[in-house]
């Protein structure tokens, strides 16, 4: 008897009752108000990266453009330099005895022991 329990508990186990396939879930869909609502704001966001990447490319020209000024700016200040030092160089011939005494008999000017007065020095 105990052996035919034991099949009828383990009979009882296996058939239990076969459950209908659950129905399938509905698909519930979003509403047209969300769908607007984010599209607006895909749209607005692809325009601020637009006008920020306009933004970003206009400082960079300016950047540009001022870079090359500046450029400009120290080629014209080297060729200032330059003629400042050629200029120098001129003046310390020019500042020589000898040419000076040569633009003097040139002008009619003589060397007047006379008029000369010496200065003592520190």
């Amino acid at each position: 008897m105990a052996a035919v329990r034991v099949r009828q508990h383990q009979h009882q186990q296996v058939q239990q009752p076969i459950t209908p396939p659950s129905p399938q879930p509905t698909i519930r869909r979003r509403k047209k108000t969300n769908q607007k609502f984010e599209k607006t704001m895909l749209l607005i966001l692809v325009g601020m990266i637009a006008v920020l990447g306009i933004f970003v490319l206009n400082k960079q020209a300016a950047i540009q453009t001022t870079s090359m000024d500046i450029q400009k700016i120290e080629i014209e200040a080297d060729k200032v330099a330059r003629k400042n030092v050629d200029l120098t160089v001129r003046v310390s011939e020019l500042s020589t005895y000898e040419n000076i005494w040569k633009k003097a008999e040139e002008l009619g000017l003589t060397q007047n022991e006379k008029n000369v007065k010496v200065v003592p020095g520190e």
